[in-house]
């Protein structure tokens, strides 16, 4: 013990700090060394399962890179069988328009009539006006050549019903209550076809003018008659078998 002291006492201060500082060095190395163990274990056991992962992305990657080739692929062949697809497109969107336009899905403008229905002033059930009397009004419309027909502004299509609800009535799911008014756009001279109809003229004299019921019209230069704002979902019915 006396010669380890002899021994530091001959040591210089420097090489006394020398040794203090490769001490803590050493210490510090074998802390990390400890520290790393768990860590790179933790790594390795990780490895294998997200390479598995990465694999199978990879694999669904080139799944659906093959698709899109195939579907470019369909697109072209399908492409050339149209020598101007351009022109096929333009056809395209000119009949789908032309079948909003029947389906009375188009807000339309054009010269027409107008009809003012209202009830009588004595007061009698028969004096007011019938949801069977605007439909009647609707079909004599239709049949003198009307191509766009509404009801206090509600177009009339091929799924509107007209059903009495107490005083109003139910137009394409709309209360409507009287006066009611029927617009109606179709050729320059409507009103003098719908004139010439002998069911018409049988409705006037056979219910409106005993009724005491009120109907009155003018020819309109431009009428405005909105689009169809239903739906026009069918649940039952299906392109039928081609004759």
């Amino acid at each position: 013990m006396t010669a380890v002291r002899a021994w530091l006492r001959g040591l210089s201060s420097v090489q006394v700090t020398f040794a203090g500082a490769l001490l803590v060095l050493g210490f510090l190395v074998s802390a990390q060394i400890a520290a790393e163990g768990p860590r790179v274990r933790y790594s390795t056991e990780e490895r294998a399962p997200l390479i598995e992962t990465a694999l199978t992305l990879q694999s669904q990657q080139e799944a659906l890179k093959a698709a899109i080739l195939a579907l470019r692929q369909r697109i072209g062949e399908l492409e050339a069988l149209d020598p101007d697809p351009a022109a096929s497109l333009r056809r395209l969107y000119a009949d789908l328009e032309a079948a909003r336009l029947k389906a009375g899905l188009l807000a339309v403008s054009g010269p027409g009539v107008a009809f003012r229905f209202e009830d009588g002033t004595n007061g009698s059930v028969d004096a007011l006006v019938t949801a069977r009397d605007v439909r009647i009004l609707i079909e004599e419309l239709w049949l003198a050549g009307a191509e766009a027909i509404a009801v206090n502004g509600e177009r009339i299509v091929g799924t509107s019903a007209v059903i009495d609800i107490g005083g109003s009535m139910l137009v394409n799911s709309a209360y409507l209550a009287p006066p009611y008014e029927i617009r109606a756009i179709g050729p320059p001279d409507l009103y003098q076809r719908l004139q010439g109809s002998a069911a018409f003229g049988q409705f006037v004299h056979g219910r409106i003018e005993p009724a005491g019921l009120r109907l009155s019209v003018a020819e309109l230069e431009k009428a405005d008659l909105p689009a169809f704002a239903g739906t026009v979902g069918l649940r039952f019915a299906k392109p039928g078998e081609p004759q």
